[in-house]
């Protein structure tokens, strides 16, 4: 079981991510969004910051109709994310290793490529 701690712990340890101020998490890389608290929206009532669910950017529309499809108890979407490429992530449900694989995708694919190799600087070499 993972929770926004482990959200912001994990990527904040990615090279370059920086965290904004908002009421719950949101990690970015060169200004732009990898991974989110949800603002749960409802009609007729103000906009609620989810600190128990994520966003994630999935890249394209394949990769995450295979999540919603492949793991529908971790992954689903509203109608206000129709067209876009971002899954919510109920954190209760996911694994903080599964949870360390999502964040790091995200981020590789927002971040620029000059900044991809920085993400492996200083691995250890298999």
């Amino acid at each position: 079981m993972a929770d926004a701690e482990d959200v912001r712990r994990l990527a904040l340890a990615l090279p370059h991510a920086v965290e904004i101020d908002s009421d719950g998490f949101d990690l970015r890389v060169a200004d732009k969004g990898f991974v989110w608290s949800y603002p749960e929206r409802q009609p007729g009532r103000p906009r609620v910051i989810r600190t128990d669910i994520a966003v994630l950017y999935v890249g394209d529309e394949a990769e995450k109709q295979a999540l919603l499809l492949g793991e529908p108890d971790l992954f689903f979407t509203t109608p206000g994310y129709e067209g876009l490429p971002l899954v919510m992530l109920r954190l209760a449900e996911v694994s903080v290793d599964r949870l360390d694989e999502l964040v790091t995708d995200a981020w590789r694919m927002r971040a620029p490529a000059a900044l991809l190799g920085d993400l492996y600087a200083g691995a250890p070499v298999p």
